[in-house]
């Protein structure tokens, strides 16, 4: 029989460490206004765009490991809006994760949702943005998550004498919404950003951009600076250099890397990277550039071969000459990308999990482009012909329609029937060459419309190899998956070949990551245990794939508790 709490006699120690916990954990609260925010940039009259508070990066969330995040979402822009926290585990809040139609109905303009999460077993930089339509253009901001013990408990090399955050993003002249509207009712893609921004800036390499368009970091010689770097871009992967400066990365994903010396970052759209950069230059001015990595072949769509730009300023350089410019990678640059993308490692930790050794489910997924027909709401689509479409193993997928309700209610209800259905494929359903050019035949690329969801058990082990085709286009993939970190296990080009890429998988350390950029016309090995009951997007981070249909579901079924199971939605939950 259980005794009382009141009879239980805990050690002094404990009892201090207890209440040291709950002490040191606390609530950090946030309202966020989404709304108009007038801006001018690239020698255009000012615009209208959608903003979280009247800024662009929006607000930035600071918290500890264990803290309780709380954010007050007021809909006060003419748009429908949802907001994910990108990377956040959401272990026990699956109905704070964000997704439209996935997770919840949006919040209406004139509504509002309170979005409440706690920080469990993560230290390091996610993000949070909008997660329906192209919004997240503009509506976006930094998520940093500090250990409980501050900046000395940090497990670098050489602690940071300070932090400066880098947002990586996209800029279009025109109203984004509108692009992604007709691009979906047409069956085209939206065409590509015209410039690209650091902290919202574009950048002195720009027209009109000087002075107050280009964003400026002060820094004191010698000095370490730990740099959160975050790809916030809808659809283009970046390298980040400073000139004459170097980089030793020690986290990704919120999760702590052993340390890679670099002269260059490369970061896929949806990635955040933490580098520790030291002022050991000259005193001077120096360019921080941001600039494209285009890794599709034969090719892709039009992008901008342009450079966004901050200013490293070291302290009594103020007023000096133009900043230094670093050399920059060639755009289709694909061996640095790689290169960097499949070095990192974990740093092992005590207590921190570990790869699973042993597997429950196998899947083999390919990834990349196709066609499909027009759909019915497609109204300005060319029926005659098929439309640009993209896949996960030769499944499009649509969310719910409007009207319906979020597939995590119909999870959580019982009442699947006709939000989705549990047949998501394991393997995809032709074995054919997947990377060949020769595979690009008028048959292959067709793939059919659909909501299918792959059915999890609570705690199972998840080993998934994604291939990238040669369909429409070979292309780098930044995939990424909702409620977990998975670990990459091996990433290879070509057709994924198992006899040789086992004796391959890092076992011991591998890179701890929520999104990973597939290899252009390659693969990546990932493994994750499914111990985080809900319904978790998985999809490509690329804006215009996603609205094309490259993603899917996992449902997974709750455990044998209530602390294991998907629990009530919250009273103020948007209704579709």
């Amino acid at each position: 029989m259980a005794r009382p709490w009141s009879s239980i006699v805990l050690p002094f120690g404990l009892i201090a460490l207890v209440f040291a916990c709950v002490a040191q954990a606390s609530i950090v609260e946030h309202t966020f206004n989404v709304g108009n925010l007038s801006i001018s940039q690239l020698c255009q009259p000012p615009r209208i765009i959608t903003a979280v508070n009247g800024q662009l990066p929006g607000p930035a969330i600071h918290a500890r490991e264990g803290d309780t995040v709380v954010v007050h979402l007021v809909n006060q822009s003419p748009y429908n809006m949802t907001i994910h926290w990108h990377g956040i585990f959401q272990r026990g809040t699956p109905w704070a994760d964000g997704p439209t139609m996935v997770t919840q109905c949006p919040v209406k303009p004139g509504g509002n949702y309170t979005y409440r999460f706690n920080v469990m077993e993560q230290e390091g930089t996610l993000w949070w943005h909008a997660h329906i339509s192209f919004l997240r253009a503009t509506v976006y901001g930094a998520l940093v998550l500090r250990p409980r013990g501050g900046a000395e408990a940090y497990p670098f090399p050489t602690k940071p004498d300070r932090e400066e955050t880098v947002i990586l993003g996209e800029w279009w002249n025109d109203n984004v919404y509108y692009l992604e509207q007709m691009a979906f009712l047409t069956g085209f893609t939206a065409r590509n950003a015209d410039a690209y921004t650091i902290n919202g800036k574009p950048g002195d390499l720009y027209n009109c951009s000087n002075g107050n368009q280009t964003y400026k970091f002060q820094v004191q010689s010698n000095e370490t600076y730990l740099l959160r770097i975050i790809n916030a871009a809808l659809n283009t992967p970046l390298f980040f250099k400073v000139a004459n400066h170097r980089f030793t990365v020690v986290g990704a994903d919120a999760a702590y890397t052993t340390p890679y010396e670099t002269d260059v970052v490369v970061i896929a759209p949806g990635q955040t990277v933490d580098a520790l950069m030291v002022a050991s230059a000259a005193v001077g001015r120096y360019y921080m550039a941001a600039s494209p990595y285009d890794s599709a072949i034969p090719q892709g769509p039009p992008f901008s071969e342009t450079t966004a730009t901050a200013v490293v300023e070291y302290v009594g350089s103020e007023g000096e000459e133009t900043p230094v410019l670093p050399s920059r990678p060639e755009y289709n640059d694909t061996a640095t990308a790689f290169r960097f993308l499949s070095n990192l490692t974990a740093l092992v930790l005590p207590g921190k999990p570990t790869v699973p050794l042993s597997v429950d489910t196998r899947m083999f997924v390919t990834v990349g482009l196709g066609v499909s027909d027009c759909q019915p709401r497609q109204l300005l689509c060319n029926r005659s012909t098929t439309v640009f479409s993209s896949s996960m193993n030769n499944n499009s997928f649509v969310l719910p329609a409007p009207g319906a309700v979020s597939m995590l209610q119909a999870h959580y209800s019982g009442a699947t029937a006709g939000v989705y259905t549990r047949d998501f494929p394991d393997r995809p359903p032709v074995v054919f060459h997947y990377t060949a050019d020769a595979s690009d035949t008028a048959s292959l690329p067709y793939t059919p419309k659909s909501t299918k969801v792959k059915t999890l058990r609570y705690n199972e082990t998840v080993e998934m190899v994604l291939q990238n085709t040669r369909l429409i286009a070979k292309e780098s993939h930044p995939m990424h998956l909702h409620g977990f970190n998975f670990f990459v296990l091996a990433q290879g080009f070509g057709n994924y070949d198992e006899a040789t890429a086992t004796p391959q998988f890092n076992l011991v350390n591998p890179q701890e990551r929520n999104t990973v950029a597939v290899p252009t016309g390659g693969w990546a090995v990932i493994r994750f245990v499914a111990n985080n009951p809900g319904m978790w997007f998985m999809h490509c981070h690329f804006e215009a794939h996603l609205d094309l249909g490259l993603g899917m579901v996992f449902e997974v079924q709750d455990g044998p508790t209530a602390e294991t199971s998907v629990p009530p939605p919250p009273a103020d939950l948007p209704q579709c």
